[in-house]
């Protein structure tokens, strides 16, 4: 049984990275609460099918997929412009996209940097830039960044992506002090170790034991759980949440 927010029911959301994992599982949270959902992903195939596959389960209007290279500021201004256009202006954007493959500190180069901030930091401020004029105008509106536990823990060959994971901390503090006499509110979701299947490569079973052995549950979290959160978030029931962290680690420390 999972909670219902009548306040979801036809609002218009935006999910970057819909097309696999957890952002996946937020476009489905999304379509199942009736909103009305458009999802960016560079992901053709994986994003072409599971639009496929919700519009058959949806209970108000299919989701949108909406193929854009974040990485790309130009691309992201045509998208939303697009978006807004098909969808409506946007009332949730979930800026959830990010690529945490791994590396050393001796294997960043200049051009690495700036394709891992790119990709994981830039993107958060343009998609909030585009969403935000037409939020001001109605008075209300949510973003919500996602963190990742990593930088928290030190984890190894992540150095850029953590770099970028902590900005977003500060991004979202600073977003959500600027926008909030907008109606606006900017939240960041903090996810633990989540079992998506771009995960589950990194680790072996003996592994990924040892991780749930360090959380105070010893359960894996799954995309479904974060999707939940992000429901909350952005529901009308946390018209007073803003500026700060959420977790959803299961106590990993």
């Amino acid at each position: 049984m999972s909670a219902v927010y009548p306040s979801l029911k036809g609002r218009r959301v935006v999910v970057t990275g819909g097309g696999s994992g957890i952002g996946a599982a937020v476009v489905e949270a999304f379509v199942a609460q009736g909103a009305k959902v458009a999802f960016i992903d560079i992901i053709e195939d994986e994003s072409q099918a599971l639009a496929v596959r919700l519009a058959g389960a949806s209970v108000g209007a299919a989701p949108r997929f909406y193929s854009c290279d974040l990485r790309d500021a130009a691309a992201i201004k045509t998208t939303f412009a697009r978006i807004a256009k098909e969808l409506g202006p946007v009332e949730v954007l979930v800026n959830n996209a990010a690529n945490d493959d791994r590396h050393t500190v001796d294997q960043v180069t200049p051009e690495l940097w700036e394709e891992l901030i790119n990709v994981n930091l830039r993107h958060h401020l343009f998609c909030a830039q585009e969403v935000t004029p037409a939020m001001k105008a109605a008075g209300k509106g949510v973003i919500i960044n996602f963190g990742s536990i990593s930088w928290h823990l030190g984890l190894p060959d992540l150095v850029v992506y953590q770099i970028a994971k902590a900005g977003i901390e500060g991004m979202t503090r600073a977003l959500a002090r600027e926008l909030g006499p907008d109606g606006i509110r900017v939240v960041c979701v903090v996810p633990g170790n989540v079992r998506t299947p771009k995960q589950m490569q990194w680790y072996t079973p003996d592994q990924e034991e040892e991780i749930v052995k360090a959380q105070c549950l010893r359960i894996r979290i799954e995309p479904s759980d974060v999707a939940s959160l992000v429901l909350f978030l952005s529901s009308d029931d946390a018209r007073t949440c803003t500026g700060h962290e959420y977790w959803i680690d299961a106590g990993w420390a």
